[in-house]
């Protein structure tokens, strides 16, 4: 396969309410903001998105460590209602994560839907956990952990 110079840069992920977002994203899972800005009137996020022009735009972005620096966006929508994720859903986001247990703790206790813990089975043939929890905004995040 030829090097095209392909690299996954970050999701972004439209929110509604940016404070409440990073409740989840990260004081539970952990991501560290790297800036927060106000996106102008011209932004590419506006034709992007497809945002009404009126509704006003804020961006994070989030790192989830320092071999992965500016790993996750979230785009906060004011003044326009955003829609829920249709069903099925056509997106996940998946993220491996050590601290399971306390990760569905306080995303329960922040009143969020968690799918019932599955048992993983890698194609290796390797075992461990894995556990959809769907944010504020509809968007489903799956955590899972390898344990052996």
């Amino acid at each position: 396969m030829p090097d095209t110079g392909l690299r996954l840069q970050r999701p972004t992920l439209l929110v509604s309410d940016l404070d409440r977002s990073l409740r989840f994203y990260r004081d539970i899972l952990g991501f560290t903001v790297e800036f927060t800005k106000t996106d102008d009137a011209d932004s590419y996020a506006y034709p992007v998105f497809e945002i009404p022009q009126q509704a006003k735009v804020r961006f994070c972005v989030l790192s989830a460590n320092a071999d992965q620096p500016r790993s996750l966006a979230l785009t906060e929508v004011r003044g326009v209602e955003l829609p829920r994720p249709s069903m099925p859903r056509s997106h996940a986001l998946v993220f491996y994560i050590e601290t399971i247990d306390e990760v569905v703790a306080a995303a329960s206790e922040e009143g969020l839907d968690i799918y019932p813990e599955k048992r993983l089975e890698t194609n290796d043939g390797r075992f461990g956990r894995e556990i959809g929890i769907v944010d504020h905004d509809g968007h489903l995040i799956v955590i899972y952990r390898i344990d052996s």
